[in-house]
């Protein structure tokens, strides 16, 4: 007796849920092409037609799609007519299997208060589209005599290797003879700055002894008092003519001094200018030979 409404306590829950179980869902699937190349998007269609109050998913990224790898999904808005609603969605994939044949069915799920139901389409194929020609079983090939360039790759190790040996040089040239370098390289730097000086005080001999007035006469008394205090190393600009003249031991200097004084203080033009010029020019000369000479001279 227990079993007999066991059953039917069983047939009647059947009987509750058929209605919902029996719900119409036609479901398609199929892809917009035939065959594709290796990794090339293809869009799959997912359609399901069912009547009104059923409620229905499609797959989302969540799904596995192996062995396609899913790129994009498009979904569009239900239709009803007639009471049927059409659901649809493309599906943008790839195809990455080396199968002659890849086959897909997306299910649609039919989603219950506890429960859903699987309805899945007939599997749509897809073939793999080969882009290589078949080789051919004898090889030809094409002579070709033209050197082709290789690159050839930047090997950091052989120049740290150079870079090293470069500088145990230097600091051996630098142990050696680091003195002597030292000294023709300041002897260099002298020569330059008298070729400067010369070039100067030429345009400034040129105007003074052209238009012999206060401005002229100061620029040129300036840039040899200036020259020879880096000579000596001595404040010839604040020195007075006397000083200037005892320092140097040279006393004709006072008269080459009062010459162009003349022209600075009482606005006289002085005699024998370019003498003048030439005597201060002399000087000049004399002192730059003595200290390259000195500078040459091994301590």
């Amino acid at each position: 007796m227990d079993k007999v409404k066991f059953l039917f306590i069983l047939f009647s829950f059947y009987l509750s849920t058929f209605p919902l179980i029996a719900q119409d869902i036609e479901v398609e699937g199929y892809f917009q092409q035939d065959s594709a190349k290796l990794g090339e998007r293809v869009a799959y269609v997912l359609k399901a037609k069912y009547k009104e109050g059923v409620n229905v998913i499609f797959p989302d990224s969540t799904f596995n799609f192996s062995p396609f790898v899913l790129l994009e999904k498009k979904t569009y808005i239900s239709t009803t007519q007639d009471e049927i609603t059409l659901d649809s969605a493309v599906y943008y994939i790839s195809n990455f299997s080396l199968d002659p044949v890849a086959k897909l069915s997306l299910p649609v799920y039919e989603i219950f208060r506890y429960d859903s139901l699987i309805h899945r389409p007939l599997e749509a194929e897809l073939a793999l589209k080969l882009t290589i020609d078949q080789i051919p079983q004898e090889l030809s090939f094409q002579d070709n005599n033209v050197y082709q360039p290789i690159p050839t790759e930047f090997n950091i190790f052989i120049l740290g290797a150079i870079l090293a040996v470069l500088a145990i040089l230097v600091l051996v040239l630098l142990f050696f003879f680091g003195a002597k370098i030292k000294r023709q390289w300041n002897i260099w730097l002298e020569k330059q700055k008298y070729k400067r000086f010369v070039k100067r005080w030429q345009n400034a001999e040129v105007a003074f002894t052209s238009n012999p007035d206060m401005d002229q006469a100061d620029e040129l008394l300036g840039l040899w008092k200036a020259y020879m205090e880096h000579l000596k190393n001595k404040p010839f600009r604040e020195w007075t003519t006397t000083e200037i003249s005892d320092f140097l031991d040279n006393k004709e200097i006072i008269k080459d001094f009062r010459s162009i004084e003349m022209v600075i203080y009482a606005g006289k033009e002085g005699k024998d200018i370019l003498a003048t010029c030439n005597n201060l020019k002399e000087i000049c000369t004399d002192s730059f030979k003595k200290k390259i000479t000195a500078q040459d001279e091994p301590k």
